[in-house]
């Protein structure tokens, strides 16, 4: 069994409104509270990143689903969504809803079910949607053309 581990430093020299900064291998980023929940809405924010890498990590399991599997394509495009409510002071994150588009290469008609079929398995195979399963509903809406 291989494991790999992730660094992330950050600093927060403020307090609650204040602007922090995070760094990774390849990410550089000033972080803040979202203007949606009073903050400063500078840089990026925690539900945003969350969104990030569930979207990033279900593309990904896609591409290289299709591909195992024989499936050319023109392109792979999507948008997600992130609900977070927040009830009685309490914040959730609450669902994401990932919108796949999948344009098929030439000759690949054929293979729409096995497209509609991958697009939905892997939500439940991205290790990212795997460890967010019971805590936030991960939805897959693909369009295939």
């Amino acid at each position: 069994m291989a494991e790999h581990r992730f660094y992330l430093k950050a600093d927060w020299p403020g307090l609650r409104n204040d602007i922090g900064t995070i760094e990774t291998l390849n990410l550089k980023t000033e972080v803040s509270i979202p203007t949606e929940m009073e903050g400063p809405g500078i840089g990026t924010n925690p539900d945003e990143m969350l969104l990030g890498a569930a979207a990033t990590c279900y593309i990904i399991t896609l591409a290289a689903m299709m591909e195992r599997s024989g499936v050319e394509k023109k392109s792979l495009t999507m948008q997600s969504i992130g609900v977070v409510d927040f009830t009685n002071g309490v914040v959730t994150y609450k669902k994401i809803i990932h919108k796949p588009e999948i344009v098929l290469a030439e000759g690949m008609a054929d293979k729409r079910n096995v497209v509609e079929r991958l697009a939905l398995k892997a939500e439940t195979s991205c290790m990212i949607s795997r460890a967010l399963q019971g805590n936030v509903e991960v939805k897959v809406e693909p369009s295939i053309k």
